[in-house]
């Protein structure tokens, strides 16, 4: 596959959005667009059923994760309908461009925005790969991404090119489902996972039936893949310091963030 870049781009920079050609889809993210597409309008609704109402808290906590000042600009990526991104401009006043690999969540999400006159001046919505982000070196003063791992097939790539795009001393955050490390709490989480989510699914479609019986084994696929202790070292080897992992939920939901390497005034 070949692609064109701009005669402008730096050395080392990702093209323009309008000259990045877009990497044959993977069947791990063919099926997370295929189930994801037909759920924007009950995304949110859906999702915090499921979660008894824990995954909203959770994207909210990514916001203090990262403390963007009103006039830092934070990438969010898998911004979905944009929950982070609006709530990131609610805390801070910052901008914030949203992206994300499904046009579905992206419609969504701008109608979601436009309906708050405070918040659609300040946040833009994109299309784009985490594997391959359209932007310069250093472009961003913040990186958020949600749910994103989990998706990908170089999970470690993609932190590097996360990394690449947050200037030096910038923070990044991120959101997973997480599997209680307690016994009890995990045996109690493997019955809800395998049982309770796809009838709580089966209650309002077809199709969150389907993301009902996908979301535990999926969880669990990653944390089997790569342990807490293993993404910790991914983000370090991606240049990030200062790594912090903040169980909530009794496990359930994890928070992880870091600081870019680098000195912010020499950028």
């Amino acid at each position: 596959m070949t692609e064109s870049r701009s005669p402008t781009s730096r050395p080392g920079s990702a093209p323009a959005a309008a000259t990045v050609a877009r990497l044959p889809a993977s069947a791990r993210k063919r099926q997370a667009l295929e189930l994801f597409a037909p759920l924007p309008r009950t995304y949110h609704l859906v999702g915090g059923l499921m979660s008894f109402g824990q995954d909203p808290r959770w994207r909210r906590a990514l916001v203090p994760a990262v403390a963007p000042a009103p006039d830092d600009r934070v990438l969010d990526v898998a911004t979905g309908t944009g929950l982070v991104a609006r709530e990131l401009v609610r805390r801070s006043g910052c901008r914030v461009v949203g992206l994300d690999q499904s046009e579905e969540m992206l419609a969504r999400a701008r109608a979601l925005t436009a309906a708050d006159p405070t918040l659609a001046d300040r946040i833009s919505y994109e299309a784009g790969e985490a594997e391959r982000l359209p932007y310069p070196d250093g472009e961003f003063d913040h990186v958020t991404f949600t749910y994103l791992l989990r998706y990908v097939d170089e999970p470690a790539a993609v932190l590097r090119e996360l990394a690449r795009v947050l200037k030096p001393g910038g923070r990044i955050a991120s959101l997973e489902f997480g599997v209680p490390g307690n016994p009890v709490l995990r045996g109690l989480w493997g019955v809800y996972t395998g049982v309770g989510l796809p009838a709580i699914g089966r209650v309002f479609s077809r199709e969150w039936r389907d993301v009902g019986r996908f979301l535990g084994p999926s969880i669990e696929d990653l944390y089997r893949r790569f342990p807490l202790d293993a993404q910790r070292g991914m983000w370090e080897r991606a240049g990030l310091r200062d790594v912090s992992v903040r169980r909530m939920s009794f496990g359930a939901g994890v928070v992880i963030s870091g600081t870019r390497d680098g000195d912010p005034a020499q950028h």
